[in-house]
């Protein structure tokens, strides 16, 4: 079963993929939905993100990466509603995020730092914050829906 994953810069030297740091631990999101995957890519968007890639991988080579790079993967199923406030970042991303402009240049825990990694680690966090009100309207009205 293939399941939606997002990745920024796929393909490339630098990929990584979007995760969420959630009780201390790093999750990565497996959309069983390619509809709700992309949603969520356009939510980060939104963000000031670089729009990420939305890429079919098999569940269990997912599973079985993240396992190994000591993350947890998050299925999320077509058509899942949310019942707690930690529930919903499957869904929607969370309001402050992580700089991404750096990881790319910070090496994972226990590799050199000219080694690219597979994943991004983890920069300090840092609130997105936006001048435009018209974009901040727009955020409101989509955390309403939800």
């Amino acid at each position: 079963m293939s399941v939606h994953v997002l990745l920024f810069d796929a393909g490339s030297e630098n990929e990584g993929i979007h995760s969420l740091e959630l009780n201390g631990s790093t999750v990565v999101l497996l959309f069983e939905d390619r509809d709700d995957a992309e949603r969520y890519a356009g939510l980060l968007e939104a963000q000031d993100f670089p729009m990420p890639t939305v890429d079919a991988i098999d569940r269990r080579e997912m599973e079985e990466f993240c396992a190994s790079a000591g993350y947890e993967a998050r299925f999320v199923p077509s058509g899942f509603l949310p019942q707690t406030a930690e529930e919903r970042l499957l869904i929607a991303p969370p309001e402050k995020n992580m700089d991404v402009t750096t990881w790319r240049d910070q090496p994972e825990p226990g590799q050199e730092a000219t080694q690219t990694a597979e994943a991004p680690a983890a920069p300090a966090e840092e609130p997105i914050s936006t001048d435009n009100s018209e974009l901040e309207d727009f955020r409101r009205r989509l955390e309403g829906l939800l």
